[in-house]
């Protein structure tokens, strides 16, 4: 953990996760044909193991400044979002997601540029999706007007020394003007 984050939230999820995983790695197994030779062993426990596994791995907490989501058993995925990149909070929840009570949460960040301007993040199942969602927002605008606020200072700050600084140069040029009048 960074200097001075405090964790605010760690999200739990719904366990219904398992099933989902499990039905959906299922579909795609029964339309390829490799998947024709591991659907019995993924119907004969398989699936039910590897499912409760990769539930098992998923975690997000929300810090004062980040957003933490880490998942994947082989590949392990682990992202930390600066909460003043996110630029976009969606729900996705299509009939079947609803039909199982889940929610996906789609975060959008600034990218560097390129092709591949906006990452995307998604999370899958948490619990309390609406009131996770608020908190993000909540904690993400409080770090905006932090930063933002501290800049305005600082760029008042410098304003105020750049305007003296010009004064004096308006003040010399007058003076180099009115010397070479008098001549």
């Amino acid at each position: 953990m960074i200097d001075n984050e405090v964790i605010l939230n760690k999200a739990t999820f719904n366990p219904k996760v398992k099933t989902y995983i499990f039905l959906i790695v299922l579909f795609y197994l029964f339309v390829s044909v490799i998947g024709w030779l591991i659907l019995p062993f993924w119907l004969c426990g398989l699936g039910q193991w590897i499912s409760n596994k990769f539930f098992h791995t998923l975690e997000c907490q929300l810090t004062t400044k980040n957003l933490r989501f880490s998942k994947g058993m082989i590949f392990h995925i682990e992202k930390t979002i600066p909460l003043e990149n996110i630029q976009d909070l969606s729900f996705y929840g299509g009939p079947i997601l609803r039909s199982f009570g889940l929610t996906l949460i789609r975060i959008e960040t600034a990218g560097g540029g390129g092709a591949h301007a906006n990452n995307v993040m998604s999370m899958l199942g948490i619990n309390d999706a609406e009131k996770f969602k608020l908190e993000i927002l909540n904690q993400r605008e409080k770090v905006m007007k932090e930063k933002y606020q501290f800049t305005s200072v600082a760029a008042d700050a410098n304003s105020s020394t750049m305007n003296d600084e010009l004064l004096r140069d308006i003040k010399n040029v007058l003076v180099e003007i009115k010397e070479a009048l008098k001549k």
